[in-house]
């Protein structure tokens, strides 16, 4: 019954990809690997970045979803009987369900002269491991699809289930196996008679001596590097020795697997610094050099901004050297950069769609708003930069994030921290406002902060420039953007009613006087985009205006009724939309695809989705920890006329990609993510509870009283013109400072 129920299970993931043409043809120009081919691609474990590592459903969806010519990875071990399994662990403990079958089985065992202690295949049979089950074995992955029965794979498994196009066998720990009179290279030398195994790999010499000249031509042993320091066991030297004497190795093995930092080191604080000459010595050596532990969810250098396919290309378009492949845990990026993303024409000019809007310039890597952010921004070709105003207590709009200045700003280490307050109109957590300060406080006194979105997971941003750049205020953006290489700009407007009421102050008339001062009324070469949560502020500047005006929804909501569509368009060109909109998620995975999108763009309002990330940590699993995986489900799948993303470069590279318009000749791996399809694999047990049903958004949602009037208030007064009740606030916040609650 378990066999069959995962057999139906991978049928299921065929038929979800049924209809995806195969993979396009490798463009002509010429690679700088050692052959002239394309990098190969390897499966380690198959698609062990979702799926537990070596499990039918890892090794079928890397078929699936990756390059036609992916080959399959499997780290041998032999079982008591001598049966080769692939397991990703020396330890079955650490991969498999097996203490909940063998409670006294835990062992301790001599590895590589290592006191070794765990569950060891060495001690079981084939029959006694038939119940046993894999599972995910890298802990900050899902466990959810553990509860799926994964049976131990044998080797020739892998050859007679998924008709892989190559096969791959690592062998490590060749000296357990023989205290147990069981030969590793017996078996190797009996399987490849079998089954056609392309590349043998190891890290010990003396394995691969043993087996050099005794299969298949056609067969390439390859030399595994481990950690320079490691002492290689059967020549006692370490693998950083061995890496000066290739031609030694050359005598034995026809490539080499190296850790992907012997090519690209990174410093201490992870930022890369310039790459050695292995490719290169390798090569000459007449070595083939494949590039290993790349995973999308693992950390990589801050040099790539959490993009994993910016990584690949690093090692396979760089203009000055190509590894002759990379193994992976998620084989789909490789294949995105070999088959659409080399040799792009970088300098060509389209503010087609996708249209590209930085999100507080590009935050992604300098801290929101500066001056560096926005230059970023226009370096990585975003189409649209924008800025969120807000009011200093001298009156002068600003370009800043948030309102709180304690969001992106070192205020709260500064003098000005005592003035925290609680403001409930705006948020109810503490903080230092953009209205409690001047231009000059803020300036001459604050650093910019960059944003850390994901620091729970230790995923900062860009450190080495952490507090750099410059503030700006609107008129410093506005100059800024006139000459640059932009389809446009965007204005954001919040908590206009607030300041109009509270400090008797017109963000609406502020910002158009910026505009109009700047030159943006009387020319066409930039359109102006005004963005805002509140219809008020959008019907304002409709009134006085004929910018672009882009109302945001923000809330998450599944479609748009006719009475809010209606509503919308009397005030709005445009609208943008919270990505779980459109693909809702629960714990994780995308459940299905909302119909917002359509019901917006039918009733003639194009749709932005907003906000786009490049950290793994942001998007669903469906996405595969790939972020331009993630832009082509929402622009190919669901069809969005842009996106708006603190990582431009990321957008701007997928903008250029080769298999853009190739309709239904797209790649298998170039498809958009299916919203839903890794939630229906898993085993009912272990989905997650249902989520409660996303609203509509109506007509109600949608209307608000027009905003207050206000007066321009004289500067130096601004911030006194706050209501009572928020002066109570600011008091009580700093009681409490000073006098905590015991």
């Amino acid at each position: 019954m378990r066999g069959s129920h995962v057999c139906s299970v991978v049928s299921s993931l065929v038929l979800l990809w049924l209809g995806v043409a195969a993979a396009a043809t490798q463009k002509a120009s010429s690679w700088k690997t050692l052959s002239g081919n394309a990098p190969a691609i390897i499966a380690k474990g198959g698609f062990s970045g979702i799926f537990p590592d070596s499990s039918e459903f890892a090794y079928q969806f890397a078929l699936i979803a990756s390059s036609p010519g992916t080959v399959l990875y499997c780290d041998v071990r032999l079982t008591k009987d001598g049966l080769g399994i692939c397991l990703p662990d020396i330890k079955m403990d650490n991969c498999t369900n097996i203490p909940d079958f063998y409670q006294q089985g835990r062992k301790s065992y001599l590895v590589n002269g290592v006191s070794t202690v765990g569950w060891f295949s060495v001690d079981y049979n084939g029959t006694e491991l038939g119940q046993v089950s894999l599972k995910q074995s890298i802990f900050s992955r899902t466990p959810r699809f553990d509860r799926s029965f994964f049976p131990i794979l044998a080797v020739e498994d892998i050859a007679s289930k998924f008709k892989a196009p190559g096969i791959w066998l690592n062998v490590q720990h060749d000296s357990l196996y023989s205290q147990f009179n069981l030969s590793m290279t017996n078996y190797i030398l009996s399987v490849s008679k079998r089954v056609i195994v392309d590349y043998i790999s190891s890290p010990e010499v003396s394995f691969l001596t043993k087996v050099s000249g005794r299969v298949s031509n056609n067969t390439k042993l390859v030399f595994r590097f481990l950690d320079e320091s490691t002492i290689e066991p059967s020549t006692k030297q370490t693998y950083g020795s061995m890496l000066k004497n290739l031609t030694f190795v050359k005598t034995f093995a026809s490539g080499i697997l190296v850790p992907k930092n012997y090519i690209w080191p990174v410093s201490p604080d992870n930022y890369l610094e310039p790459h050695t000459s292995v490719v290169d010595d390798a090569h000459k050596a007449g070595l083939e050099i494949y590039a290993a532990d790349f995973a999308n969810d693992f950390m990589f250098s801050y040099n790539h901004s959490y993009d994993p396919l910016a990584e690949y290309l690093s090692f396979i378009d760089n203009g000055a050297f190509s590894v002759d492949g990379v193994l992976t845990d998620f084989p789909v990026t490789p294949s995105e950069a070999i088959g659409c993303f080399t040799n792009l024409n970088k300098s060509k000019t389209d503010h087609g769609k996708p249209l590209i809007i930085s999100h507080n310039g590009a935050s992604g890597d300098y801290p929101a708003c500066t001056d560096l952010a926005y230059q970023k921004a226009v370096d990585d070709g975003a189409d649209v930069i924008d800025c969120p105003v807000q009011l200093t207590k001298d009156g002068i709009p600003i370009c800043m994030s948030s309102i709180n200045l304690m969001d992106d700003t070192t205020v709260a280490k500064s003098q000005f921290a005592s003035q925290t307050a609680v403001i409930k109109d705006i948020e109810s957590v503490l903080g230092v406002f953009t209205f409690n300060l001047t231009w000059d406080d803020i300036v001459k006194n604050l650093r910019p902060k960059i944003s850390t979105p994901f620091s729970s997971f230790k995923l900062d941003r860009n450190p080495r420039y952490r507090n750099a750049g410059n503030f700006m205020r609107l008129s410093d953006f506005l100059d800024f953007t006139k000459d640059k290489d932009l389809s446009g700009i965007m204005i954001s407007v919040e908590h206009a009613a607030f300041v109009a009421e509270e400090l008797e102050f017109d963000m609406v008339d502020s910002v158009i006087k910026a505009l109009d001062a700047a030159g943006y009324s009387n020319q066409t070469a930039q359109k102006v985009m005004i963005q805002s949560t509140n219809s008020s502020v959008l019907v304002k500047f409709k009134q006085q205006t004929k910018y672009d005006l882009m109302y945001m929804i923000n809330e998450e909501v599944k479609d748009a009724a006719p009475s809010s569509l209606a509503a919308i368009k009397k005030f709005a060109d445009a609208v943008s939309v919270e990505g779980n909109s459109i693909f809702p998620e629960n714990r994780h995975f995308t459940t299905y695809q909302t119909n917002l999108v359509e019901s917006l763009q039918n009733a003639g309002l194009p749709v932005y989705v907003y906000t786009l990330m490049n950290e793994f940590a942001s998007q669903p699993y469906d996405f595969f920890s790939d972020a331009t995986a993630q832009i082509n489900a929402y622009v190919q799948g669901a069809g969005v006329n842009g996106v708006i993303t603190d990582f431009p470069a990321t957008a701007r590279r997928y903008k250029l990609n080769t298999c853009m318009h190739m309709g239904n000749n797209t790649p298998s791996f170039m498809a958009p993510a299916h919203p839903g399809d890794l939630m229906q694999i898993i085993s009912k047990p272990a989905q997650p509870p249902a989520m409660a049903p996303m609203p509509l958004l109506t007509g109600s949602d949608v209307a608000e009283p027009p905003l207050p009037p206000a007066r321009t208030a004289q500067a130096p007064s601004l911030a006194s013109r706050m209501q009572p009740h928020i002066a109570i606030l600011v008091t009580l916040a700093m009681l409490f400072a000073c006098h905590p609650l015991v």
